[in-house]
């Protein structure tokens, strides 16, 4: 199994005892510590996760775009089976949660990595 560094994302070298990118400790002794997920070393967009959120948000989109799958599927489940009728609900839920993410109030992804510009 590959192993990351959760510090910057970089995959390590079997036996490894610092990241050779960042320098952080692999034994999780310090900040830096060792992931067996997958790496994700840049940020989401957070101008897509926004407009995912105004444009198409009552299916979810931009909730499983950021990771927050139980929060997609809850939308998505909303607007599918009231057969379209509550839709003006979780499409609501959506404006707000893309209006908070292009203001910056929402900041970080579900894996807490900072959302880029």
């Amino acid at each position: 199994m590959k192993k990351f560094c959760t510090n910057c994302g970089t995959n390590l070298t079997e036996g490894a005892k610092y990241c050779l990118n960042c320098g952080a400790s692999v034994d999780g002794k310090k900040e830096g510590t060792v992931s067996s997920s997958v790496p994700q070393t840049e940020g989401k967009s957070k101008v897509v996760a926004g407009l995912l959120a105004i444009f198409v948000g009552a299916f979810g989109v931009h909730n499983f775009y950021l990771g927050y799958t139980g929060k997609g599927i809850a939308q998505l489940l909303l607007t599918l089976l009231s057969c379209f009728v509550l839709s003006f609900i979780s499409g609501i839920w959506a404006f707000i949660e893309g209006i908070l993410i292009l203001t910056g109030e929402i900041k970080k992804d579900a894996y807490g990595v900072d959302l880029r510009e």
